[in-house]
């Protein structure tokens, strides 16, 4: 050993090296004497104590009483390490290890590290009272204080021993409260040796004593009160009350022999108020009397108490025997109405009745506690163990684990929680351990902090760090239990009846039937795909599917739900985010369900854009984007593929079905309506098309090695361009291009024609999303005409050949992509056509009418009922938007509120100006409206386009479904589309076809 000069042990020094008063510290060496003055290791170990001083202040004492102890100090550095360190821990520790200077030589040799068993634990105890450990009911010598005081300091000689193995690092925190409810088991076992040396009759009757709460889970604290309850039975031939009795006497020995003050103070409290009825019931019952009472008056937080329960003390048959008769119970619990609510409810009280004061500082009570891990890993337990076994623990951290291993709780989640109960446990035990007293709270004093960051290793900023960790668990555990605890699921698991719950059962098919599945065989073979085997996938679908089973059938189509269901969740089942979604954030799930069991084009879309899953769970997320992002997002796209025009539009295709996704979920779910889907869908149809212009115009340059030498623009026509697309609206567009100065028109010419097809080969490639087919017969000739012409060329044409039917297709052109100016001239081109200053000829008017009675007549389907059709039909699309169309050929061209290509918003102008009524404006809208909403919804049940209401009443039953009807109200849907339709065809036969 090197003796440290006489000049560096100054209080300076001593400061320097963590000492809080180096002047106190120095002298307090010097009173130990030169041989400690000089001892490196000694300074070593002092220093490395959370409070140095403390540490060193109790070691001056200890050696006063036994001056030997720095002679084993200096030999033995294990000795030294657990003493000093339990030293600059606990003081109270300190004050017994004085009193009883025989117990430092506990701390040294092999035997201080070793972690003994709970039979060795209650042999100690037995034999400190005078029992025999070997008796099957031990008795103690007496009651005296004698006795109560040697069970005392054999109780804190063990407890010594473990806080040494606990500050150095030689036991975890779960071997700690493992010990400690061990060691409380063994203090209640030599209680109850104590009680029995009391009561000559104690052998008739059979008691045993129930752990609950921290002590049945075996993570007891330093300094807690011990929850028990008591179970008896009498012996053979012994009357029940007097045996009762007894057990009573016995329970109330055993509590005085565990909490009464004597010269060596109290172990703790024993706590009685778990047992039924609390503290107004008997203190003890017989077995029958507390499964009575659990079946018949419990409330739902005593079953939750009941999932820690352990015998732990007294006949060890007879607690097994209640501990198994508990069980049946606590593991059914959840099915208990409102237990969920009733679980969250409780905690809520426990929160309020947390002290204003300090729930800030609170460990156990306060937000982010550990109250708040614990009630949230109990309630998932409850829930879910009454089917998964593997579930049934007590201990929370061992629970934790085995939520995660299941399923049913995320791994990063679960990790999460486990290290911030960890760590709160870990400072709880440091606080208890200082002053052996009951607490929770972090204290404020900087040198407690200071003590309490030291002792988990923070040296650098102890306060700081120790403040800034505490805080982000407490956090971190506040945000999961709010995740977890509330998590909806929960309550629709917990709701659910075993026979369903439990997927396999023979009764599933039926069952299945019964929820209104058409095909369960089929359904049960999706079941079976999707939880079969041992993976953590399998485990979550089991956990999901009971309760989606449901939402399913709540859907239109559960068949359909299902089966989507599993072809999404192969394709994304590997992904770790997919399960954890539906898992973590019920509404996903939910919405998700009433998705796939509603539209079977939303479910297309997903097998290819399966990502999009992840939108579901945030309204925000359905909103529209607006075109301006759509658009940069889609040319950063075509960016990415500047030698690939076929790659280019199939990555452009896939924003095009996230975005459809988006719209028809906003759809399905009423976040937009019908305008606002019509705007939607033409804004993405004109982005896609720019985007594949991009690529096209790209191809057609790299291909001919040359600038393009025009100025190229799609004008959107139709119902495009009155932003009114449906879901399976085709793209009817009209090509223009303008020969830049010095290109031969003819040049021109063929390069724009060579884009146009190019534009249209592309978006007409294979590919398994819904099509965006370009449609571009509304162009001048039609189908006879070229398909792109000059801005001179559509001059020429309209100034000699234009028909009134052109003019008033041209009410809908608008610029949709390409270049804007010859866009912008080409409109400005049409505006004469459109919006005539005179107003459309009586002759036009006649002509446009006889077309319309025309296309009536011919061009509804064979065997089509008129009334149901949406497009052609009376009072459907047509008639509106034609009834709008002649107001705007008629008055546009004085009345500049009119010239839109928007139906509602032209009709809502004709009001505005005087030319249609109010009354007859509501009819027309409501049924454009109405028509529109049921086209869609065609699209989006069967996943592809048909103008007329089916005639079969399944199909029909599933739209009506999906626009928000309610089950088996298909002809009501009928009914009302007839009546509202009949009034705008009033309408139309007034405003339209009369003058």
């Amino acid at each position: 050993m090197s003796a440290v000069p006489r000049m560096q042990t100054t209080a300076g020094r001593l400061a320097r090296l963590g000492f809080a008063d180096g002047a106190r510290a120095e002298r307090l060496l010097d009173e130990l004497g030169p041989e400690a003055v000089g001892d490196l290791g000694l300074l070593d170990s002092l220093v490395a104590a959370a409070d140095p001083d403390l540490a060193l202040t109790s070691l001056n004492r200890l050696a006063e009483r036994d001056p030997s102890v720095l002679g084993a100090l200096r030999s033995d550095a294990g000795l030294r390490a657990r003493l000093l360190g339990v030293f600059g821990v606990s003081s109270a520790l300190g004050d017994h290890v004085v009193k009883h200077p025989e117990h430092w030589s506990l701390l040294g040799g092999a035997h201080a590290v070793r972690r003994p068993t709970a039979q060795e634990l209650r042999a100690e105890l037995l034999l400190a009272v005078g029992a025999e450990p070997g008796d099957p009911e031990p008795r103690a010598t007496d009651a005296g204080t004698a006795t109560l005081v040697a069970l005392r300091v054999a109780y804190r000689g063990r407890l010594l021993r473990l806080a040494a193995r606990d500050v150095t690092g030689e036991a975890s925190l779960t071997e700690a409260t493992a010990e400690l409810s061990d060691l409380a088991g063994a203090a209640l076992e030599a209680g109850l040796a104590v009680a029995r040396s009391e009561h000559a009759e104690s052998g008739s009757v059979r008691l045993a004593v129930i752990g609950m709460g921290k002590c049945g889970a075996r993570e007891l604290n330093y300094i807690s009160d011990v929850d028990v309850v008591f179970v008896a039975e009498p012996r053979e031939g012994v009357d029940e009350t007097k045996a009762l009795q007894s057990a009573t006497r016995l329970a109330q020995g055993m509590m005085r022999a565990c909490s009464a003050s004597t010269p060596e103070g109290s172990l703790w409290e024993v706590d009685a108020a778990l047992r039924p009825e609390g503290k107004a019931g008997p203190l003890v019952r017989t077995l029958a009397s507390h499964q009575a009472y659990y079946r018949r008056w419990a409330k739902t937080w005593e079953f939750q108490a009941l999932l820690k329960a352990r015998p732990v003390a007294g006949d060890p048959e007879l607690g097994e025997q209640y501990v198994a008769a508990m069980n049946e119970m606590v593991w059914q619990a959840a099915t208990r109405d409102r237990f969920v609510e009733d679980v969250q409810a409780m905690r809520r009280r426990v929160e309020e009745h947390a002290r204003a004061g300090d729930a800030e500082r609170q460990l156990k009570l306060g937000p982010g506690g550990l109250r708040d891990i614990e009630f949230a890993v109990q309630l998932l337990q409850l829930v879910h163990g009454r089917l998964d076994p593997l579930l049934r623990r007590r201990g929370t951290l061992s629970a934790l684990a085995a939520l995660s291993r299941g399923g049913y709780v995320g791994r990063e989640d679960a990790k999460a929680l486990a290290e911030a109960y960890t760590f709160l446990r870990q400072v709880e035990h440091l606080i208890q351990l200082h002053r052996l007293r009951r607490t929770h709270v972090v204290p404020e004093d900087a040198g407690d902090l200071r003590r309490l960051g030291r002792s988990l290793g923070m040296t650098s900023d102890p306060v700081g760090e120790f403040t800034t960790w505490w805080r982000r668990h407490a956090m971190e555990a506040r945000r999961l239990h709010e995740k977890l605890f509330y998590r909806p699921l929960l309550q629709a698991v917990a709701r659910l009846p075993e026979s369903e719950a439990r997927l396999s059962t023979a009764a599933a098919q039926a069952r299945l039937e019964a929820l209104g599945y058409t095909d369960p065989a089929g359904a049960l073979r999706h079941i079976s795909a999707l939880t079969s085997g041992v993976s953590r996938r399998a485990a979550i679908q089991r956990t999901l599917l009971p309760v989606m089973l449901g939402w399913f059938a709540d859907a239109p189509d559960p068949d359909g739900g299902l089966l989507g269901f599993r072809q999404v969740s192969d394709k994304l089942g590997a992904t770790p985010w997919y399960l954890r979604l539906l898992r973590d954030e019920t509404a996903v799930a939910s919405r998700l369900a009433r998705l796939l069991g509603t539209s079977r084009y939303v479910t297309g879309l997903l097998l290819h854009a399966p990502d999009a899953v992840a939108m579901l769970g945030s309204d925000a997320e359905l909103v529209p984007r607006p075109a301006e992002a759509l658009l940069a997002e889609a040319r950063a796209t075509v960016g990415r593929h500047p030698t690939a025009a076929e790659g280019a539009v199939a990555a452009v295709r896939g924003l095009r079905r996230r975005e459809l996704f988006r719209t028809a979920v906003a759809d399905l779910t009423g976040h937009i309506d019908i305008e606002q889907v019509g705007q939607a869908l033409s804004t993405l149809n004109d982005t896609t098309i720019q985007a594949a212009l991009d690529a096209a115009i790209s191809k057609v340059e790299m291909e001919r090695r040359t600038p393009l030498g025009t100025r190229f623009a799609v004008i959107a026509m139709g119902r495009l361009g009155g932003f009114e697309s449906s879901y399976g609206s085709d793209a009817d567009v009209m090509f223009v291009h303008a020969p830049l100065e010095g290109v031969p028109e003819r040049e021109a010419t063929d390069v724009a024609f060579a884009v146009a097809n190019e534009l249209r080969r592309l978006l007409a490639l294979p590919a398994p999303d819904p099509p965006l087919l370009i449609d571009p017969d509304l162009r001048p000739e039609g189908r006879q005409g070229p398909l792109v012409r000059t801005l001179a060329s559509y001059a020429a044409y309209y100034g000699r050949w234009s028909s009134p039917w052109e003019s008033q297709a041209l009410l809908r052109a608008r610029f949709s992509a390409g270049d804007r100016w010859i866009g912008t001239a080409l409109l400005e081109l049409a505006d004469p056509l459109r919006y005539p200053a005179e107003g459309i000829a009586d002759a036009a008017v006649l002509q446009i009418r006889k077309l319309k009675a025309r296309m009536e007549a011919e061009r509804l389907p064979r065997g089509a009922d008129p009334a149901l059709h949406t497009k052609l039909g009376p009072g459907g699309l047509s008639d509106v938007e034609w009834v709008a169309q002649l107001i705007q050929l008629r008055h546009a061209g004085r009345l500049p509120s009119l010239r839109t290509t928007r139906t509602l918003e032209t009709l809502r102008a004709a009001v505005a100006e005087g030319l249609l009524s109010a009354s007859d404006e509501a009819s027309l809208t409501q049924a454009w409206r109405f028509a529109s909403r049921v086209r869609d919804a065609i699209v989006l049940v069967r996943g592809r386009a048909a103008d007329s209401i089916p005639a079969g009443q399944r199909e029909r039953a599933l739209i009506s479904r999906a626009m928000g009807y309610p089950q088996d109200a298909s002809e009501d849907l009928v009914d009302d589309y007839r009546r509202v339709t009949r009034r705008a065809r009033r309408v139309v036969e007034r405003v339209f076809y009369e003058d």
